[in-house]
């Protein structure tokens, strides 16, 4: 049992940031201060396995040796240029994100709402320049229960409204459809339509799989309609669901990917928007930039952190414990767990009504020893590092086996 003089060293921190730091969050209390793998310590020295990967940032690992070594190297070297020079770095970087995602060119950028950003952006001006929408008509749809980023325009199109209340008005030129209902798109595309961007896994929502065959539907609407189709695999992406990303599962090609999180390696904010020649060329010089984007500290880690995933073959592994990871969970008492979800390593378990609100059982995780988080009041999303071992796994599912059981004992 932890002491006194610990839980005051913890409740220290906890003190201090809610003294000094907006209240934009509510962090489980746990504090971090050490992180290696699949693993990390509190300050008062407690090993956790992390089961959210920061939301799917870390999937090579807290501090894998290969990343932290270019982030050394290029450190003793130059860390910053900004986009008013070029530097060594950025060229070879976007050549192999681009070889690694199957697309042309990219436009770095540094976090994953710059990057989603980037795309509406760069879909608008191709509207008007390619499409020929008269200007400032152009429409983007998205889905509803979206989760995209928490710039101004963004969360004007979100249905959540813990994310978009007291933040109006909304940015005109979005329509919002259900998620997962190809009909409903094809019924929401006018002449004035630029593009329709989706996650082609919902991860805020709550691991929301759409129907199988609803990305080949969605390709083949928009490619009917002179409409971009843009996906956003900032969460899903680099490995995180058993493929590179989340359309290979059903062979399409997105006309602009969204990246970002595990691009970074767990080390540093590095984002992209990709697309083809033709699309990414109407970033025309001026019309677009970013001074952190694109630089050579950042290109190195990224880059690093693609060689890792291609090295350590952590799509295939993602896959393959994804699925024996998911059988586990599929064992957890129906009593209280009404669904299981997910692709490769990203999972989720949803609790019934008896069940009753997640936050409870991670709670009971994280005196166990597992850090995993709610989302959407009723789920908990699991997602850890995609360097796990079977034998992790197994220990993981235990500690959330055993917590449910203590929770379920009181309800």
């Amino acid at each position: 049992m932890e002491s006194a003089k610990e839980l005051t060293k913890s409740q220290e921190y906890i003190d201090r940031e809610k003294e000094w730091t907006s209240p934009n969050y509510t962090p489980i209390p746990a504090v971090l201060s050490k992180g290696e793998g699949i693993w990390v310590w509190d300050v008062d020295g407690k090993k956790y396995l992390d089961c959210l990967s920061s939301y799917s940032a870390v999937n090579q690992g807290h501090r894998h040796p290969k990343i932290i070594q270019a982030a050394k190297d290029q450190m003793d070297r130059i860390t910053l240029t900004s986009r008013a020079f070029f530097n060594d770095q950025l060229g070879s970087f976007m050549q192999k994100l681009c070889e690694y995602s199957g697309m042309e060119m990219a436009c770095p950028m540094n976090t994953g709402a710059e990057a989603v950003e980037t795309g509406l952006k760069t879909a608008r001006r191709w509207g008007y320049y390619h499409k020929k929408v008269e200007e400032n008509k152009a429409e983007i749809i998205v889905a509803a229960e979206n989760f995209h980023g928490r710039t101004i325009t963004i969360v004007g199109f979100s249905t959540d409204p813990d994310t978009h209340g007291g933040f109006g008005p909304a940015t005109p030129g979005f329509k919002i459809i259900p998620f997962g209902d190809a009909q409903a798109l094809k019924e929401a595309i006018t002449p004035n339509t630029v593009a329709f961007m989706v996650e082609p896994i919902q991860g805020e929502a709550g691991v929301i799989v759409p129907p199988e065959g609803y990305l080949k539907e969605i390709r083949q609407i928009c490619t009917d309609n002179n409409v971009l189709l843009i996906l956003d695999e900032i969460q899903t992406g680099f490995a995180r669901t058993g493929k590179r990303f989340a359309f290979e599962h059903e062979n399409v090609k997105p006309d602009i990917l969204l990246v970002g999180k595990a691009l970074g390696g767990g080390l540093f904010p590095v984002s992209a928007a990709l697309g083809s020649k033709e699309i990414m060329n109407v970033l025309s010089s001026g019309s677009h930039g970013s001074t952190f984007g694109g630089n050579p500290l950042g290109c190195a880690i990224g880059a690093a952190a693609i060689d890792v995933l291609l090295e350590e073959n952590l799509a295939e592994k993602s896959g393959e414990l994804g699925e024996y990871f998911k059988e586990k969970l599929e064992t957890l008492p129906k009593d209280v767990v009404m669904d299981v979800r997910g692709k490769g390593l990203l999972l989720a378990i949803q609790f019934n009504d008896r069940g009753g609100a997640a936050k409870k059982y991670v709670l009971a995780m994280k005196e166990r020893g597992l850090l995993a988080k709610q989302t959407h009041v009723h789920t908990i999303r699991f997602a850890p590092p995609l360097v796990i071992t079977k034998e992790e796994i197994d220990y993981a599912f235990g500690i959330i086996q055993e917590a449910i059981e203590e929770v379920r004992a009181t309800l």
